[in-house]
């Protein structure tokens, strides 16, 4: 059974950092395209950053050069580095797995099978 298990928000002040982690298991995380998306509210899900299974990432331009995705095999647990927070970047935030499309990058969370519960980020100005 696959479960993605998501922690690290939290509540920042502009400028500050947090580091998510999703912790997977029930498959192979290292073969594994992944993502974050992030949901705020009264809005559509996003992607936020994505790692396909030849370990090239893609973010979306609004968080390129703040975040980073990364991935620790031996603990099979994806994180999100994110740096510079902004009060836009306010959301929850979700892991995702299980895309078996061709293309699996930031604009396409409906492509991904597996999610976790979501981690809160709120980001005050």
């Amino acid at each position: 059974q696959v479960q993605l298990v998501e922690s690290g928000g939290g509540s920042v002040q502009a400028g500050g950092s947090l580091r998510l982690s999703c912790a997977a298991s029930g498959f192979r995380s290292r073969n594994s395209r992944m993502g974050w998306f992030r949901q705020a509210p009264g809005k559509e899900r996003e992607g936020v950053a994505a790692r396909d299974n030849d370990g090239s990432t893609s973010y979306a331009d609004s968080v390129k050069g703040r975040f980073t995705i990364s991935i620790d095999n031996v603990k099979s647990t994806l994180y999100l580095q994110m740096n510079s927070l902004k009060p836009e970047d306010t959301a929850m935030y979700y892991c995702a797995a299980g895309c078996l499309w061709a293309s699996c990058g930031v604009g396409y969370p409906s492509r991904y099978n597996y999610w976790g519960q979501g981690t809160q980020v709120t980001v005050s100005s």
